[in-house]
């Protein structure tokens, strides 16, 4: 169920917030007073698919799957309209932890190979994240790693296709301090991955 913010009950719950993200159009993702956050997604044509499939909704949807699927995601709590400020939005709670990107250098080959091991679960399982890269996983205090940022991605069934799990790859291979991550450790990320893409991969963040 969506619920419809008026420009009043945003401003009240926008008091007193933490702006953890933002781009030239304004806020992104803000952190309540009770810790949970709010995202929010712009809404360029209101008279849209967009508006009855939001990036909200897909937000709270993928996260369901996810869940089903035992990957750690955000938990959801409730999906909105701010129809006065042109954007949806999405109430959840944050995975406990830190990006890999935020933990940088100091990231070791087990977390690597976990990594290695998540990009496995997710080909075998069909999930393309159009978007993964390290400051989309999460590493908790259990050395478990979960994923966030998850509005932009599609389950197929069964085991994901060659050329999107290239694109997958690709993708993390665009930042050249996660590609640097990646060779580094790329034994370990190529261990995790037990064979699958194992060339490909080794040819992309080594040679």
């Amino acid at each position: 169920m969506q619920k419809t913010l008026t420009v009043e009950e945003y401003r009240a719950l926008r008091e007193g917030v933490e702006i953890v993200a933002n781009d030239p159009f304004g806020d992104k993702v803000l952190r309540l007073e009770n810790g949970n956050y709010l995202k929010l997604f712009r809404v360029k044509r209101f008279v849209s698919f967009a508006r009855f499939w939001s990036y909200s909704r897909r937000f709270a949807y993928n996260a369901r799957r996810l869940a089903d699927l035992d990957i750690i995601v955000p938990e959801i709590f409730e999906i909105c309209r701010i129809s006065s400020i042109r954007r949806s939005g999405v109430i959840y709670k944050p995975l406990e932890g830190m990006t890999l990107r935020d933990i940088g250098s100091t990231l070791d080959e087990e977390t690597i190979l976990n990594l290695g091991s998540l990009y496995k679960q997710l080909h075998e399982k069909g999930i393309y994240h159009r978007s993964l890269h390290l400051g989309n996983v999460v590493l908790n205090s259990n050395k478990e790693l979960g994923l966030i940022d998850i509005a932009d991605l599609s389950i197929y069934w069964g085991r994901l296709p060659k050329r999107l799990r290239i694109r997958n790859f690709r993708h993390l291979s665009r930042y050249e301090e996660h590609r640097r991550t990646i060779a580094v450790h790329c034994d370990a990320f190529v261990e995790g991955l037990k064979g699958l893409d194992e060339l490909y991969v080794r040819k992309l963040f080594v040679n």
